[in-house]
């Protein structure tokens, strides 16, 4: 895919703030401080257009970006943060569920995951709703480059292996440093938006 132009539009609180044009849409779905927005930022070829922080849960709002005038990437609010107030946790449910269940233009959800770790509880609950769904998803290994080649491929197996209850499930290593995984993961976005 030939990024042509990416623009920031909207941060949205509210359904009622989503685009109303009926673009498609690729969601990213993570763990606060997994590299959402750094993985975006390296498929799109742009440094700062979705805004990297050090500080997790960040990213209190669904943020969308419009891709080449024809689509669009969608970065949800990342979970798990346990000092996010119980309130704010109980917003991402309140904000993120109406989200996936019910945006009828939503094509396919990237779901990150650290390498460097087993997926966290939080994690597998995703993974279970959106298969409980049938929900067509792809599984990122985030941050790939901090880990040897030889423990790398130790944790994709484990990784599957924790992840097998649920199918035999697409997983690529990404890193946004060195750019490994990177045309994988265009391939399965074309592949959902060409559907």
């Amino acid at each position: 895919m030939k990024v042509r132009n990416a623009t920031f539009v909207v941060s949205a609180v509210h359904p009622s703030q989503f685009p109303r044009d009926e673009g498609a849409e690729i969601a990213f779905s993570g763990r606060s401080n997994v590299g959402k927005s750094s993985l975006i930022n390296a498929l799109l070829s742009q440094k700062g257009l979705a805004k990297t922080s050090s500080t997790p849960g960040k990213t209190r709002q669904i943020n969308y970006f419009r891709i080449n005038e024809a689509f669009y990437f969608v970065d949800l609010p990342g979970y798990g943060y346990a000092k996010a107030p119980k309130r704010e946790r109980a917003n991402w449910g309140r904000l993120v569920e109406p989200y996936l269940k019910k945006r009828e233009t939503l094509l396919g959800l990237v779901q990150l995951v650290d390498a460097r770790h087993d997926p966290t509880e939080s994690d597998l609950q995703m993974v279970a709703w959106l298969s409980a769904y049938e929900f067509p998803f792809l599984i990122v290994l985030t941050k790939s480059d901090k880990l040897s080649a030889k423990k790398l491929s130790a944790q994709i197996r484990r990784t599957g292996r924790i992840l097998s209850e649920w199918g035999d499930l697409p997983m690529v290593s990404f890193s946004a440093k060195s750019g490994l995984g990177k045309d994988k993961v265009w391939k399965w976005i074309e592949t959902r938006l060409g559907d």
